[in-house]
């Protein structure tokens, strides 16, 4: 008999409800024990594969789930979460950005990107360049996971032609991309945060830019500082111009508010057509770059898919309700009322690793708190959005540092020692809640 959706079941009788908190968190545990305890062992983050501690988790998740449901049961919730759109629609991020990837690369895009960067940018000013870039195109995009798609291979061709440090290069676009998808207008954050709050896009927009902007200026001055010493090459490399259309088409379509996978595709199929023609490759050699290109990616969509599985039955068994429970005792004031929404919104990010499902999980609770205080919609808003992008930056289990990892190649714990923008976001976040700044939405 085919299992049904365990939504549609009925739970055994004071079964998952009677699991304590901490142990419905301890999957979480269990895998971040894991994986940094082999990595101690290996010397390195990267040696181990991250889909290792998180199958060992999963079935750790599995079993203690099942000593409260049947086996079916148990199958069906962790199946729901490895099903649920939100992870398919990333599953099919994940492959046409691997077959774009791939693709870009035998037609030789990546190259033509990173020689007319380094040609034309002094190398005083790559780091604020790549950062501004990454800013805007994430801003018009709506989405890190787009941004990093469309600029960690050009951070590799960087490297690769400069020998600049490749993870503080990922780190940058990363970084930059999280500015957009707070800010932008298009983010699914925003709008979750703002439909939810009533408050206006635009309005929301204006208490976010008083924080963010000053965050983000902040880090360019770094990152001009830091670039003061980058040189880059001395004489200047042919650019295949020819090769610069898919990606330059695929910016400016993402910039028009097109789809993500939309784009995606197109830039495949682009990437055929004048790899044929320029002679790259020919139709099978084209369909041969997509399968590398998605075989590259492959671990990354196991781990995606492992880790919906394992967040839903933390979910399911009582975890993000147990969180809300305890964040929401002792509030006294605005600021304790604001910090208590922060670390609510934080804590559901960290367990469903993904910013927008956190946002749309705490929202009518963050409403709550938000009116029975006194609290300005707008700002509380901006900080629902604010933090959840922070912490969904920093999670090593999180899509946007998986895919920057298994783009670049490099180690997740290696992108996150560079990773500037969020920390300072955080310290003007924090401060703009403790000095209730800014005053006229505090």
């Amino acid at each position: 008999m085919a299992l049904l959706p365990y939504r549609f079941r009925r739970p055994k009788s004071g079964t998952s409800n009677k699991m304590s908190g901490w142990l419905a968190l301890s999957p979480l545990l269990v895998f971040f024990v894991i994986y940094v305890t082999s990595a101690l062992f290996a010397h390195s983050f990267y040696t181990v594969p991250i889909s290792v501690p998180f199958i060992f988790a999963s079935i750790y998740a599995v079993a203690i789930t099942h000593r409260y449901e049947t086996t079916a049961m148990t199958i069906n919730i962790f199946s729901d979460g490895t099903g649920n759109k939100n992870v398919l629609l990333m599953v099919w991020i994940i492959l046409l950005a691997g077959a774009f990837a791939g693709t870009s690369k035998d037609i030789g895009a990546i190259n033509a990107v990173a020689n007319a960067i380094t040609n034309y940018l002094p190398g005083s000013l790559l780091y604020f360049g790549l950062f501004l870039a990454s800013c805007l195109v994430s801003m018009a995009m709506g989405s890190n996971v787009g941004t990093i798609v469309a600029l960690v291979p050009i951070a590799v061709g960087i490297a690769e032609g400069t020998g600049i440090n490749l993870p503080l290069l990922v780190a940058i676009i990363v970084g930059g991309g999280s500015f957009g998808d707070n800010l932008s207008f298009i983010s699914d954050t925003t709008i979750a945060a703002t439909t939810t709050l009533g408050c206006s896009l635009r309005d929301k927009f204006r208490v976010n830019i008083l924080i963010a902007g000053p965050a983000a200026l902040l880090v360019c001055i770094i990152y001009i500082l830091l670039g003061h010493s980058v040189v880059t090459a001395n004489t200047v490399s042919p650019i295949n111009w020819v090769a610069l259309i898919p990606y330059l088409t695929t910016i400016v379509l993402a910039m028009a508010g097109i789809n993500v996978l939309t784009v995606l595709s197109f830039g495949v199929l682009l990437n055929g057509v004048i790899g044929i023609i320029q002679g790259s490759y020919n139709a099978i050699g084209w369909m041969c770059a997509i399968g590398e290109g998605v075989a590259g990616v492959s671990e990354l969509i196991v781990v995606i898919m492992l880790a919906g599985g394992m967040l839903e039955v933390i979910r399911y068994n009582g975890g993000i309700d147990f969180l809300a429970q305890k964040v929401t005792k002792g509030i006294v004031g605005k600021r304790t009322a604001e910090l208590s929404i922060a670390a609510l919104v934080s804590l559901a990010t960290f367990c469903t690793a993904n910013n927008t499902i956190a946002v749309l999980t705490t929202s009518k609770m963050a409403r709550g708190i938000s009116e029975k205080h006194g609290l300005n919609a707008m700002k509380t808003a901006s900080i629902l959005d604010t933090f959840s992008c922070i912490v969904q930056i920093l999670l090593p289990y999180g899509l946007q540092l998986l895919m920057a990892s298994g783009l670049a190649h490099v180690g997740i714990f290696a992108i996150i020692k560079h990773l500037y923008y969020p920390f300072v976001l955080f310290v003007f976040s924090m401060l703009a809640i403790l000095l209730r700044f800014p005053r006229k939405y505090s």
